[in-house]
């Protein structure tokens, strides 16, 4: 489902993919559509600043492109959020990225599914995950140049502070004290917080880990304790 900002690398990456892995590819452009979003939408958000409104709007139409072809011929849409975008709401509710009836990864932290891809090619014996999958900086491509970085640590960073805080029940106070950056520490355990009414509006998904989102980690959507 290209867009105007899709890199052709990422659209030659998912490609080989889907010919290593014996996946059959549709392809469907969203540039009609997000044009007509656009235009729709011109008198209403002219006024403001161009950001993640416009970027979102992306997400959601892909979302409802392949929910409709769900609806249409029978087929469960999975969804593609890991667990790091989990705990922080790098993900699109509303036919966004979190669309679907099954969440495979959502307890897989990001640097865990990087490992997965390196041991499925591994065993094998060639790249069914292009090595330039792996090597180049993750991106969501909604807006020119984009990277992951933009808006999160790097995942060596992140994950382990998510490991901390949701897996093993550290507070913020504790992970400092094992020497994660403070700045980052905050931000995260605060991301992780105030994303829970994300995750209670995401499909259901395979535990992997000692402690996953969903009933074996469940806060309040809303609350005034500060951290």
């Amino acid at each position: 489902m290209p867009s105007r900002f899709s890199s052709d690398h990422s659209i030659t990456d998912a490609e080989a993919v889907a010919a290593a892995l014996d996946i059959a590819t549709l392809t469907v452009p969203i540039e009609p559509a997000h044009a007509a979003f656009e235009s729709m939408l011109d008198t209403v958000l002219s006024s403001a600043p161009s950001g993640l409104a416009e970027e979102n709007v992306q997400s959601r139409i892909r979302g409802n492109v392949l929910m409709t072809i769900s609806n249409k011929v029978g087929a469960m849409v999975l969804t593609t959020g890991n667990k790091s975008e989990m705990a922080t709401g790098y993900a699109t509710l509303y036919y966004g990225d979190m669309a679907g009836g099954f969440a495979v990864i959502k307890d897989v932290p990001k640097t865990l599914v990087y490992a997965l891809c390196a041991e499925r090619n591994a065993r094998a014996g060639r790249d069914l995950v292009p090595t330039s999958v792996l090597l180049k900086p993750p991106s969501a491509e909604l807006r020119p140049d984009q990277k992951d970085t933009d808006s999160l640590p790097d995942y060596d960073v992140l994950d382990p502070i998510i490991e901390g805080y949701v897996e093993d029940d550290l507070a913020a106070a504790d992970l400092i004290d094992r020497g994660h950056d403070a700045v980052d520490v905050r931000r995260i355990t605060a991301l992780i917080d105030r994303n829970e009414y994300k995750r209670r509006q995401a499909p259901p998904g395979v535990r992997v880990s000692p402690k996953a989102f969903g009933k074996d980690r469940r806060l309040p959507i809303t609350n005034r304790w500060p951290g």
